[in-house]
């Protein structure tokens, strides 16, 4: 759904944190930075795709990988979500949709018949260059970091 494509400059962004300290592209500067988007913390697919992250950060960090979760949650909502499942990357809060509009991943969604507004479960890859790598619109969450991972080892 979102309008960004690879080879694509990454859209300036910034936002705050669970420890509500702002966040930006700069502090991602020399590193490939893997920004997921996801709808909502503690339901099953969001926590799934979190914890596989987590689970796997420190190969990510080894492999030049930094990850930044981005949903429209609370920094409260995010505080209780990264302490109960001992994440280890940064939440965005993007509590008026900012950044989501910005990468694109926010707009219509069916659910049950059921149209609303929502985030489309998103990750990009941005690379030190500030160039969108990858974009990831089918996100197996339970398996992201290897899905991720394999992406590169095909280049």
């Amino acid at each position: 759904m979102t309008h960004l494509k690879v080879g694509d400059k990454s859209p300036s962004f910034s936002g705050l944190n669970q420890d509500s300290v702002i966040v930006t592209n700069d502090d991602f500067l020399n590193k490939k930075l893997i920004i997921f988007f996801y709808p909502k913390d503690n339901t099953p697919g969001c926590t799934a795709e979190s914890c596989n992250l987590s689970n796997n950060y420190e190969e990510l960090l080894d492999q030049g990988f930094d990850v930044v979760g981005v949903s429209p949650d609370s920094v409260n909502s995010h505080i209780k979500f990264k302490s109960k499942y001992n994440l280890k990357f940064n939440l965005i809060a993007d509590v008026e949709k900012k950044m989501s509009k910005l990468f694109g991943v926010y707009g219509p969604k069916k659910f049950m018949g059921r149209e609303y507004d929502g985030i489309h479960r998103t990750t990009f890859v941005i690379g030190e260059g500030g160039l969108i790598e990858k974009i990831f619109s089918k996100v197996d969450t339970k398996n992201h970091a290897q899905q991720i991972l394999e992406s590169y080892k095909s280049e």
